[in-house]
């Protein structure tokens, strides 16, 4: 349970706030998450590492000196939205360009990639690292399309060890490379977390059993095993992680490994050391040296009980930034360098936004707009729970949070530019981006560029038409499709709005009650599609890994879709 929260929707800001409130001397706020409070030095690769909040000491725990330059925080379970991605870079780059460092989920690799394109066209050099420790999430020979789990933070304590050593960003980033690969991570969970204000942890264990094969995101395991002793678990897991152990070759791998033994939020020290004392055991058994083992939480799950085991198949080059001193909030290793480090004096910020001029006309539309924007806010928070129910069964449990975040971080900021004037076009770029930063996360990015790119059939000159209007629905629908690179088949939103689309047709409307009649029957076909994908199994997201437990419930992102279409047609039929 997560007692001590304000308001369930301010809780990673809150949190961010009183981190850099308690260690002013590592880290300061920048919008989207913390930067180092002093200045990158003059050429140095920036090293941004990221990802949702829940986690810490990840991601913002590990910012100073010898690790990373700034951390994007999403929200609790969330991906950090592009433009907190790219906030935080512009705010830590100083001319030596940027390796952006995340696990490996969707929406952090939407994020992350629409930042990265955004800060390339501007002249900066990006590399992106996507950690893929987790051995249950893929197989050996697909080891980069494997989920990251606790193995973000050899990885990003090798790499920023390597920058701070003088590393360029080519030499930076095949380093972070060179530790991903050497990286396996396996873990098990006992019961899942429970989100701030919510009344039900994300998922139930059986008494007795064990998840095997932990996800950071409240994912339950692959598969439940009887619960075993804490011998037996390190057995399971030092078992699991040798089987891919590499050949000890000259100049390379010799048998020392970096050993990261790391607690989710309830399982405490005293445990963590029961396990470890066999986990050395069958190590040394086996012929190899920790290097520097770390005991503790270092990745959390909030208050998830469960465990993981990393080890780091070490070579002379990576043991020597392994053992590299760090200075940060939460992560201390020796002492660093004394070299002059000024406190930053000036951050980056975005500058604020002209609203376009528009018509009497537009504005008018616009309005329409701004009242469906908040029909769906009113919606996803009425479906907030049961989304989120689905959602844990094969997911991370956050889709009914994100879509309720999302949807009213639109309405908001459509309402905001309403009130200063804006037009159709205007009013869903704005809502469109406000949707994305508000929820974060895959759905948020997927149903930010559907709201912008809907913005772009519309003008801020003339009001819209009917046939604007189903067109607005076609745009997003393929920018969803687009941008996500999902298929009809793989348990995803694009089961119901493929279908959708498919309904609606692609004639223009007789008129208003012809849109609202086709949206509404279109609407119907993308609901049976939704509850058909029962019976698919997940393909594409967080949900895939899990594989056979998502059969027998429908995919939540289809389901959510069908939901607003059905109230987005009844709304306009009135």
């Amino acid at each position: 349970m997560t007692y001590l929260f304000n308001s369930p929707s301010d809780f990673a800001a809150d949190a961010v706030a009183g981190l850099v409130a308690a260690h002013p001397q590592h880290v300061a706020s920048v919008h989207g998450g913390v930067v180092r409070s002093t200045q990158t030095p003059q050429g140095q690769v920036a090293l941004v590492i990221g990802g949702g909040s829940g986690h810490y000491p990840a991601f913002a725990g590990w910012v100073g000196p010898g690790m990373g330059h700034g951390a994007p925080c999403g929200n609790v379970f969330a991906s950090p939205s592009s433009s907190q991605v790219y906030s935080v870079a512009r705010n830590a780059e100083n001319g030596g360009g940027v390796i952006l460092g995340f696990g490996n989920y969707a929406g952090d690799v939407l994020h992350f990639g629409v930042a990265a394109e955004k800060l390339r066209a501007e002249g900066v050099d990006v590399r992106i690292i996507r950690v893929s420790d987790d051995i249950v999430s893929n197989t050996p020979e697909n080891h980069r399309d494997r989920r990251g789990i606790a193995g973000d933070l050899p990885v990003f304590k090798i790499a920023g060890a390597a920058i701070e050593a003088g590393a360029d960003i080519d030499e930076a980033e095949r380093i972070a490379w060179k530790a991903n690969d050497a990286t396996r991570s396996f873990g098990v969970a006992f019961e899942g977390c429970t989100l701030p204000g919510a009344a039900e942890p994300l998922f139930h264990v059986e008494k007795g059993q064990m998840g095997v094969g932990l996800g950071i995101h409240g994912e339950p395991g692959v598969r439940d095993e009887p619960l075993g002793t804490a011998s037996e678990i390190a057995d399971l897991l030092v078992d699991g992680i040798l089987a891919e152990q590499p050949e000890r070759v000259e100049g390379g791998y010799q048998g020392r490994a970096a050993v990261i033994l790391n607690g989710l939020g309830t399982v405490k020290y005293e445990e963590l050391f029961v396990v470890y004392a066999r986990v050395a055991e069958r190590l040394a058994e086996a012929g190899i040296t920790p290097v520097r083992p770390e005991v503790g939480e270092f990745i959390t799950s909030l208050d998830m009980a469960g465990a993981s085991l990393t080890l780091v198949f070490l070579d002379e080059e990576l043991e020597q930034h392994w053992l590299a001193p760090a200075d940060t909030p939460a992560f201390h290793r020796g002492a660093t360098p004394e070299v002059e480090r000024p406190a930053r004096e000036s951050f980056w910020t975005a500058d604020a936004v002209e609203i376009p001029a528009a018509t009497e006309e537009s504005r008018a539309y616009a309005a329409k707009i701004s009242g469906v924007l908040d029909l769906f806010e009113q919606v996803c928070a009425r479906e907030e729970v049961e989304l989120g129910r689905l959602d844990a069964i094969a997911g991370d449990g956050d889709h009914g949070q994100g879509m309720a975040y999302g949807s009213r971080g639109a309405a908001a900021a459509a309402r905001e530019a309403l009130a200063a004037g804006a037009g159709a076009r205007t009013v869903l770029v704005h809502a469109g981006d406000a949707w994305a930063e508000s929820a974060g996360g895959t759905s948020g990015a997927l149903w930010g560029a559907a709201l912008t790119a809907a913005g772009s059939v519309h003008s801020d000159d003339a009001a819209g038409s009917p046939a604007q209007t189903l067109q607005s629905l076609r745009s997003g629908i393929d920018a969803i499709q687009r941008l996500g690179g999902a298929k009809v088949g793989q348990k995803t939103m694009i089961d119901a709005a493929v279908p959708f689309l498919e309904a609606l047709g692609s004639e223009d409307p007789a008129d208003a009650a012809d849109t609202a009649r086709r949206i509404s029957e279109a609407a119907a076909a993308a609901r049976t599609a939704a509850d058909a994908t029962a019976d698919i199994t997940a393909e594409k997201g967080r949900s895939r890994v899990l594989g056979e437990k998502s059969l027998g419930t429908p995919d939540p992102g289809a389901l959510s879709f069908s939901i607003l279409m059905a109230e987005l047609g009844a709304h306009l039929a009135k």
